[in-house]
């Protein structure tokens, strides 16, 4: 069960303190201390294997299965450690939703894979099931385009309508954040855009965390960002404050392309 109780971390959707993470004997993440706030979009940016994508995956204990993985330090949600063991996690997962880099959409129709997660919490009714699958799919900015063929193979959709559609089944969970593995690195520009006002839509119902290589990216849309490098997070402000005046001369290099 996940419930606050008190608020000490009102200021902040997610409080994560001392994080630490290994794979086997590789440091990944190193006394990471990070404070995500709510109704935000918060980008996460850094080279390749920095440790971006994998504090990302944290969040919601994508790494439990991998029995090469350690952990230590407090990722609190709703001020309750999510690493206790008696989190729920089904319940967490249900409120920290994902979305991932090259969309994944199951081998069903449209519609039953935006009514996928509903299902699986016990709603079997179809018109709440097809009120919650035309809002999410409304959501996502994606009815419209599919709203006469609810009952074909999501496999014809095309790449950014597919990304669209996993944004649709996190969204259909009725999370309250959702993280975002670089969501539009395998899209083209149209695409790309289109997911762009998507999550900037997002942002009035949820917190967003999202990982990007791309730093117009992060830029156009974040309101946050924290830069990794070396498993260490180097920086984290506003995102005008560290694109116009970083404090860090490592994230003033990597910002402005001399390395990464």
């Amino acid at each position: 069960m996940l419930t606050a109780r008190n608020a000490n971390y009102d200021s902040g959707c997610i409080h994560v303190e001392n994080l630490n993470l290994w794979y086997s004997e590789s440091h990944a993440l190193k006394d990471i201390c990070l404070n995500v706030p709510r109704g935000s979009i918060t980008a996460l940016i850094g080279p390749s294997g920095c440790g971006k994508s994998t504090f990302l995956r944290t969040l919601n204990r994508m790494h439990d299965q991998n029995e090469l993985v350690r952990i230590e330090g407090d990722v609190r949600y709703q001020n309750q450690n999510i690493f206790d063991p008696h989190i729920d996690v089904s319940a967490l997962r249900k409120e920290i939703g994902m979305v991932f880099q090259t969309p994944n959409p199951f081998k069903m129709s449209i519609y039953d894979n935006v009514a996928y997660g509903p299902k699986i919490q016990g709603i079997r009714k179809r018109d709440q099931l097809d009120s919650i699958v035309i809002q999410a799919l409304k959501d996502a900015f994606l009815y419209d385009e599919v709203a006469d063929r609810l009952d074909q193979s999501a496999s014809a959709l095309s790449g950014g309508q597919k990304q669209r559609l996993c944004i649709a089944r996190a969204l259909a969970a009725n999370p309250k954040v959702i993280l975002m593995d670089e969501p539009t690195s395998a899209l083209d520009p149209v695409s790309t855009h289109k997911v762009e006002e998507l999550i900037l839509s997002l942002k009035e119902k949820y917190t967003i965390v999202i990982v990007t290589h791309n730093m117009q990216q992060a830029a156009r849309i974040s309101d946050y960002t924290a830069f990794f490098l070396n498993g260490s997070l180097v920086e984290f402000s506003r995102t005008k404050e560290m694109f116009e005046n970083a404090k860090d001369e490592r994230t003033q290099n990597y910002i402005s392309g001399r390395f990464g």
